[in-house]
């Protein structure tokens, strides 16, 4: 089991950062795909970026040039980060930590409780 708790979310002004934290805990954490998924009520949950336990990354094409994910294995917890720069209003939503594809771990798919992030103009 992979346990994930989200952090950093809050309240900014358009062009502000934000850098959200998720710790993931549990035997199996640092062998699992982390990802940042965002969403607005009424609409799907979107992906915004992933990295693989071996720190390749995926961000999402519309935040390319803003948002960088990153994780850190080396402690006993797996700490994932996405740091946010040049928030837009759109970018305003619920982010959900993910963990899936974990080794060792049957049909993997865990996800953290969400924070709120809300870019005012």
């Amino acid at each position: 089991q992979v346990q994930l708790v989200e952090s950093g979310g809050g309240s900014v002004q358009a062009g502000g950062s934000v850098r959200l934290s998720c710790i993931a805990s549990g035997d199996k954490a640092g062998g699992c795909t982390m990802g940042w998924y965002r969403q607005v009520p009424g609409q799907q949950r979107e992906g915004v970026a992933e990295i693989s336990r071996d720190g390749r990354t995926n961000v999402l094409g519309s935040v390319k040039d803003r948002f960088t994910i990153s994780r850190d294995n080396a402690q006993k917890n797996v700490f994932v980060y996405l740091q946010m720069d040049n928030l837009k209003p759109e970018d305003t939503a619920m982010y959900y930590c993910k963990a899936d594809e974990c080794l060792g771990i049957v049909n993997a798919n865990y996800w953290g409780q969400g924070v709120q992030v809300t870019v005012s103009s």
